[in-house]
């Protein structure tokens, strides 16, 4: 693949393939974690926590072609700032938020919502995509051999387009992922459990939220 870059014949379907790699095995092992945990915390189901997968995976695709037409534009080391120490503390950041949302946005425990309180929920739950999608743009950050490769192309193409053009295939790549399974069993599963169980809501929301804390400290830490 290096000699391959090197002459400039990697395509845009080469990068997609490169990100579906990813996305079918580092993307889960790295990603689900925290969004199991955080579509478990708040236990809503699955249509719910195939929203918030998706969210998730948009911030990675955003992320993803600002990274590489950065290094489209201004060289590889930009990109590679972005995703080191800067990455950790993102990544860090978002974790823990994400923990202290599902502690101050808890939902009231039960089997489904009212149908009265369908209504004022409805700003509430476009906001709570915001922690998925904050997620997803940070720990697009997290360093591997395929987002190396990637930065590595878009440099070299020398243009902020390019780059970016590279970094959306390897994104949509990326986004080919099993978290669009699994995130919704995990919210499933947590709303099975809560349901008739006020005591398990409750303890399902504070285990969830220390996780995605105890995740968060460990990156900044790092």
């Amino acid at each position: 693949m290096l000699d391959d870059l090197a002459a400039g014949q990697i395509g845009f379907g080469t990068v997609w393939l490169l990100g579906v790699s990813m996305g079918l095995t580092a993307c889960t092992v790295t990603c689900l974690p925290f969004m199991g945990t955080w579509a478990l915390g708040r236990a809503s189901g699955t249509a719910e926590a195939f929203r918030h997968a998706l969210v998730f995976l948009a911030g990675r695709v955003l992320t993803y072609t600002a990274l590489a037409a950065s290094a489209g534009l201004a060289g590889l080391g930009l990109a590679k700032a972005l995703g080191g120490t800067w990455g950790n503390a993102l990544i860090g950041g978002a974790s823990i938020a994400a923990g202290l949302w599902l502690l101050v946005r808890a939902r009231r425990p039960g089997c489904a919502p009212k149908a009265p309180a369908v209504q004022p929920l409805r700003f509430r739950g476009k906001a709570d995509a915001a922690p998925p999608f904050a997620l997803g743009a940070a720990l697009a950050l997290t360093p591997c051999t395929p987002l190396a490769s990637l930065l590595a192309l878009a440099a070299q193409s020398g243009s902020a387009l390019n780059g970016a053009g590279y970094g959306l295939a390897f994104g949509l790549g990326a986004a080919m992922t099993p978290i669009l399974i699994l995130v919704p069993l995990a919210g499933r599963l947590g709303r099975e459990l809560r349901c008739g169980r006020p005591w398990l809501s409750r303890w399902l929301v504070w285990v969830a939220a220390a996780v995605l804390i105890l995740l968060g400290l460990r990156r900044l830490l790092a």
